[in-house]
């Protein structure tokens, strides 16, 4: 095993430093050139095993190539702060030459923070906020600039993640990047209606990685890579749990808590699994390929089939044998689905004419709700 290269070197920058109840607080102002070299970028990935990991998004180099076009051309104003995670093991040298009668500011300290300059993957910061900022400030001709930066003392990746997705709620974030991150915040506030999207959330990573889900592998989610096997898009499922759990009548409504957004989880993952490993044998000519070739594993689909899903499931008397009663009750409406070829009754669509779009969404679901409903009356 290779040893860790150390370096001597240690940025050290005036700072003043304070706290928000328990966590410390850190300003201070460093040269554009030095951050990349004293922090590292927590991209959002997953481990082999299938853990989170990070939380940034890459790079967007049209928005890097702008701020760095407008400081080769001479941009000097660059009032916008960078914010740092910070490992406890930081070190802070307070400043004795200021006494302490002449600051207003109670609970501030004025000092020197110094931060060493470590090989990527072992510096003592990282970067929440300004990561394209400071992928430009590197590139630039004016490397030197100096940059506010504010920045908070902890060891949690939960508290770097909440920070992450609060700091970006008024930008133009990806919803699908603070969808996949909610269910790895643990132990921190966040907003009610941020609160309310992490049970989906869970189900649906839980959904591509439980050994027994026929959905394992299928659903493209922002940290992975474009690859064949990702059939699903992230947002087709939670839209699906999200419907189901809003339905007062909904599968998944049944495991809410009273008057919380939160339940259980185990009993809900079970219903999911049943039902659409259930999809999945009463179709499996249309199972798993793309959804140019099969509507059933389209966006509209999966909303058709998972307000199917509820409809099926308030017939049910127990939710033992449940796989078995939800493939019984599919079996009903087997030859009059259109997945892959021909065209459905009554809707006067081809198979691949059913786009995404409500008013398709509206149609397809209604439509199999419908077919499902005569079915059982005969």
């Amino acid at each position: 095993m290779t040893q860790q290269k150390k370096s001597p070197h240690v940025v050290v920058a005036p700072a003043v430093r304070s706290k928000q109840g328990d966590t410390t607080i850190y300003l201070t102002f460093l040269p554009g050139s030095d951050l990349l070299q004293i922090a590292d970028i927590r991209r959002l990935q997953r481990d082999k095993n299938h853990a989170l990991e990070g939380f940034q998004r890459q790079e967007i180099r049209d928005h890097v190539n702008e701020i760095k076009q407008y400081l080769d051309e001479g941009g000097m104003l660059f009032p916008n702060a960078i914010i740092l995670a910070l490992e406890s093991t930081i070190k802070f040298e307070g400043s004795r030459g200021t006494p302490a009668k002449e600051v207003t500011v109670k609970g501030s300290s004025l000092g020197r923070l110094h931060i060493p300059v470590r090989d990527p993957g072992h510096r003592l910061a990282w970067i929440v906020d300004g990561q394209q900022r400071s992928l430009a400030l590197s590139k630039s001709k004016n490397p030197g600039l100096v940059v506010p930066v504010v920045a908070f003392v902890t060891n949690s990746i939960h508290v770097q993640r909440e920070q992450f997705i609060l700091v970006n709620r008024a930008k133009p974030l990806p919803q699908r990047l603070i969808d996949e991150l909610l269910p790895e915040t643990q132990g921190v506030s966040l907003p009610r209606d941020l609160t309310t999207r992490q049970m989906p959330s869970q189900l649906c990573n839980a959904l591509n990685s439980h050994e027994q889900s026929p959905l394992r592998g299928l659903i493209k989610r922002s940290s992975q890579a474009s690859g064949s096997g990702h059939v699903v898009t992230d947002t087709a499922i939670l839209d699906m749990i999200r419907r189901s759990l809003n339905n007062p009548n909904g599968a998944l409504a049944d495991f809410k808590a009273l008057g919380d957004e939160t339940g259980d989880a185990s009993l809900m993952l079970q219903t999911l699994i049943d039902f659409w490993s259930a999809v999945r044998d009463t179709f499996p000519d249309a199972w798993g390929k793309p959804p140019s070739e099969s509507r059933l594993m389209h966006s509209t689909g999966i909303a058709a089939l998972g307000d199917l899903m509820d409809r099926i499931a308030a017939r049910a008397t127990t939710r033992k044998r449940q796989r078995e009663f939800f493939a019984t009750e599919l079996a009903r409406i087997k030859k009059d689905c259109a997945w892959t070829e021909g065209a459905w009754k009554g809707l006067d669509r081809e198979w691949d004419q059913i786009q995404n779009t409500p008013q398709d969404v509206k149609m397809l679901s209604q439509a199999l709700v419908q077919l499902y409903a005569q079915k059982i009356k005969r």
